[in-house]
């Protein structure tokens, strides 16, 4: 019994010997010395020397002089990778695509063909009309609670505004007690749909919206009554597009409005990064007070100098890295204007 015991703990000590000390020793040792740009995470610096990420996960970028990444079911957060579980008949779904598509899509046809179809939802939003009925947001908030909801989670400004709003609004919010006992405290949440309804009344064709105000030196953003940015166009296109079906719209490409298996896939396709280089290259020769001519060909070279070509050419489209398309647009044309 006492030999079977020690050969045992011997078979034991010489695993554990190898498997948890020698084997990854060697790979340590292997990847450090031979692969240690990969080994340490395929981190990236940007201009002064610190890291900015890893080129081998997705991170967002806001800013219309970058070129933005597939949509991320997991917020881009790298310790929480998922994929996204919405039905095609779930309108999180439909609402997540239609948000994505409002300040990119175009005309494909007609007198507008190849124009952004943005100016003109901001145009329709304005008259404050949805089938007929005024007060578009009071409809967009009574029809979509949840995304209601969510507008006010998604960022403290916003429940700070409303909370701001609920005390200049006490009879309005008795009310919504009385109908609603059995929430004597509201939250802004809980406010969030009358809320909206309150201000679509207060404030036609307006949305509530981030402005950024320069004041003292120091870079202050505020939420304002708004007609028009990328929270209308992205929040009212699907609103649009059912009152306006027989508009001919470009197709975009597949992966500008799909989550990848992980959510934190750092590529794009080629395609996808050529639909969004007038954007990128009208935005920096804005900035740079530059030829938008010669700004978008420069750009262009830069995807053909970046493009992947997977398996060389034998399966897959042609790809590019998203982090480092945009660390080579900081390094050549500097930081975009905060």
């Amino acid at each position: 019994m006492r030999q079977y015991i020690s050969k045992s703990l011997m078979l034991l000590f010489f695993s554990v010997v190898i498997c948890c000390g020698i084997y990854p020793a060697v790979l340590w040792v292997i990847g450090q010395n031979i692969f240690p740009f990969q080994a340490n995470g395929s981190m990236v610096e940007g201009p002064d020397h610190k890291p900015v990420g890893s080129l081998l996960i997705a991170q967002p970028f806001t800013k219309d002089e970058y070129f933005q990444p597939r949509p991320s079911a997991a917020s881009y957060d790298g310790s929480a990778s998922a994929s996204s579980t919405l039905a095609a008949s779930n309108y999180l779904l439909r609402n997540r695509v239609a948000t994505t598509l409002g300040p990119i899509v175009k005309y494909k046809s007609g007198p507008k063909a190849g124009q952004l179809v943005a100016p003109d939802i901001e145009a329709w939003f304005q008259q404050d009309q949805y089938m007929g009925q005024p007060h578009i947001v009071s409809q967009w908030a009574d029809a979509h609670n949840g995304l209601v909801q969510a507008w006010v989670t998604a960022d403290p400004t916003h429940g700070q505004y409303v909370d701001d709003w609920a005390k200049k609004h006490v009879s309005v919010v008795q009310q919504w007690i009385k109908n609603n006992p059995g929430t004597p405290q509201p939250k802004a949440p809980d406010l969030a749909v009358v809320f909206f309804e309150t201000f679509s009344k207060e404030n036609p064709g307006r949305f509530p919206s981030a402005v950024t105000h320069q004041a003292g030196g120091k870079t202050i953003t505020t939420i304002e009554p708004v007609k028009d940015g990328t929270d209308i166009q992205s929040n009212f296109f699907d609103l649009w597009r059912q009152e306006h079906p027989a508009a001919d719209l470009q197709d975009v490409p597949g992966d500008m409005v799909t989550t990848s298996g992980s959510g934190l896939d750092p590529h794009i396709t080629l395609e996808n990064a050529e639909y969004q280089v007038d954007r990128v290259s009208s935005k920096w020769a804005q900035d740079l007070k530059r030829d938008p001519g010669q700004v978008h060909q420069e750009i262009e070279q830069m995807l053909q100098q970046h493009e992947i070509v997977p398996m060389h050419g034998i399966w897959g489209e042609k790809i590019v890295n998203v982090l480092e398309l945009n660390l080579e647009l900081r390094n050549r044309y500097g930081a975009p204007p905060a």
